[in-house]
């Protein structure tokens, strides 16, 4: 103050202009009472604007022991940075006094000690851990005059991740970097801050994500969560989490190298999706509903980590059978979810057959164990696609194997007068043969679909559309003959339930008419007719009492994921 007024005097000016004087009044008022030894009230909102305007001042040990600087640095050492709340609050207030409290080091000290706390024993912590939740008071529970052991509520590994949400990006960066390279911090806890922060901060609706006002800090937000993921790709957050990132990272333009890292991060634990976390929406120039190309970059990359562990696996033990299937209950799952996507995303009118097909060849065979979901999926996009040439039908079907399919989807498809008439044929064939013989015998079938022939595929229809109503009249007449049985009480419990299973099995007259369109050959299935391919009320494969359900189950549930 000397100086700046023997400045005035020599400038002839009356008046002293302090200019950007760091805190403003309030904080020049809590010097001047030091100065005149009026008592002063320092907390955690005010310390850091009386450290800064102190500094301004000049207030150090060289013009008087026991100044202002030296009081506020002991006060900040012995309370503020030994209180949790009080770091953070701190730290919350050194944005408005930068480049001061930079400078002055307060914003590296706060930080430093945030960091220390959060790597602190969580059984050792004692505090109200967070603003909106309390440490619980022992208990003491007491029951027909019986005192029992106090409870005391554990405090969770991530009791701290809720209170530094409150910070800033910038802010929120650096302390979430300080506690990653203190290396104690589990990766799983690192994950659980990163998504608390997000759903803190980003906006639910696209509309507010792409918007002109927060488009930019939306960006940055999750660039940022990006950067700061654990180094670990196989843990910390879940893959649930990581696919809304990557929503999020794709509306907002975040850049292909961001994008990539995420990619591989979900591909990891893909496994663990659900198929409404693989619902991403397209952006132009694409033309369908969902980005299926992303989808398809994602399982390409779980299939390579799939490879490569299958490789290391070779090399240290060949698994048998049993650990072999053990192994791949991942490829299981991604299975699953892929016929579930598959039959979502069947309704969209700009999907193409050949990106279906790619999608669906995508995950090798054994990880698809039951075809029903994949039926469900190709009987979907049939039904949404109607006008595809019948060499298009024919390759969609040619992704299924009518052999994998439960006694329910085959007694859906062949009443589905949308499969091509050699598909029907197949599924009335297996399914009668697994009823009567067992699955067994089906490997040891000399008929084989895949003989070759000189017919035409006019022919072939023809005759097949034929026998196969004949068939089917036989079977109805059957059926007819069975509840006959049934309603005369001839047949006691235990031998109705045999003579149903009994009923499955094909008459010789139905084998020939099988032999004969069996040994016709590949690749002359053509789609049936309204004329030829049967009604889809037909009672064929009925079982009494079961087929309507079974039908309706699929008609009502049809769009719902198996897995």
């Amino acid at each position: 103050m000397q100086k700046l007024v023997l400045k005035a005097s020599e400038e002839k000016c009356d008046e002293i202009n302090m200019v950007d004087f760091p805190g403003g009044p309030k904080s020049f008022e809590i010097c001047a009472k030091f100065c005149y030894g009026m008592i002063v009230t320092l907390n955690a909102y005010n310390i850091v604007a009386a450290r800064c305007a102190a500094e301004y001042l000049e207030m150090t040990e060289d013009v008087d022991r026991g100044n202002l600087i030296f009081k506020i640095e002991v006060f900040l050492n012995s309370s503020i940075f030994r209180s949790w709340k009080d770091s953070i609050i701190v730290l919350q207030t050194t944005k408005s006094l930068l480049p001061s409290s930079e400078n002055l080091k307060i914003v590296g000290r706060c930080i430093d000690s945030i960091a220390s706390t959060t790597s602190v024993d969580p059984a050792n912590i004692t505090w109200s851990y967070t603003y909106n939740r309390k440490l619980s008071a022992q208990d003491e529970i007491v029951d027909n005059g019986m005192k029992f052991r106090e409870k005391i509520e554990s405090v969770p590994k991530d009791w701290w991740v809720e209170d530094i949400c409150e910070l800033d990006i910038d802010l929120y960066k650096r302390v979430m970097t300080a506690v990653k390279s203190k290396g104690r911090m589990d990766g799983a806890v690192i994950g659980e801050a990163l998504k608390t922060y997000a759903i803190r901060w980003l906006p639910d609706s696209v509309d507010a994500l792409v918007s002109d006002v927060h488009s930019w800090r939306n960006k940055l937000l999750v660039e940022t969560i990006v950067c700061l993921l654990p180094s670990d790709k196989g843990v910390g957050c879940s893959c649930s989490f990581l696919l809304k990132l990557l929503k999020v990272a794709i509306l907002v333009g975040l850049d292909d190298s961001a994008k990539e890292d995420l990619v591989k991060r979900i591909s990891l634990k893909l496994h663990e999706a659900f198929v409404k976390d693989l619902l991403i929406p397209a952006r132009s120039p694409q033309t369908t509903l969902y980005d299926v190309e992303m989808v398809q970059s994602i399982v390409n990359q779980y299939m390579m980590h799939e490879k490569r562990s299958q490789d290391l696996n070779v090399e240290k033990n060949k698994m048998g059978c049993t650990d072999f299937i053990l192994g791949h209950g991942s490829l299981l799952s991604v299975g699953k979810l892929i016929d579930g996507y598959l039959e979502e995303i069947a309704c969209d009118p700009n999907l193409s057959v050949a990106s279906f097909i790619d999608l669906s060849q995508s995950i090798p065979e054994f990880a698809r164990p039951v075809h029903d979901g994949l039926y469900k999926a190709i009987a979907m996009y049939l039904k949404e696609h109607p006008s595809l040439m019948k060499a298009e039908k024919k390759k969609m079907c040619g992704l299924m194997d009518v052999k994998k399919f439960t006694m329910d989807a085959s007694m859906h498809a062949a009443q589905n007068e949308r499969l091509p008439l050699r598909v029907v044929v197949q599924v009335l064939f297996f399914e009668q043969v697994r009823a009567g013989a067992g699955v067994g015998s089906l490997n040891n079938n000399p008929l084989d679909t895949s003989h070759s022939t000189t017919n035409t595929d006019e022919e072939w229809e023809k005759t097949a559309a034929e026998d196969c109503n004949s068939l089917k009249k036989q079977m109805s007449q059957i059926k007819i003959k069975e509840d006959g049985f049934q309603k005369k009480g001839k047949l006691s419990k235990k031998n109705s339930k045999s003579s149903k299973s009994g009923m499955k099995l094909l008459p010789s007259r139905s084998r020939r008419i099988f032999d004969k369109l069996w040994v016709m050959g590949k690749g002359h299935a053509e789609n049936r007719s309204p004329e030829t391919s049967g009604s889809s009320q037909s009672p064929t494969l009925m079982v009494p009492g079961n087929a309507t359900k079974s039908s309706g189950s699929y008609s009502r549930h049809g769009r719902h994921s198996i897995s």
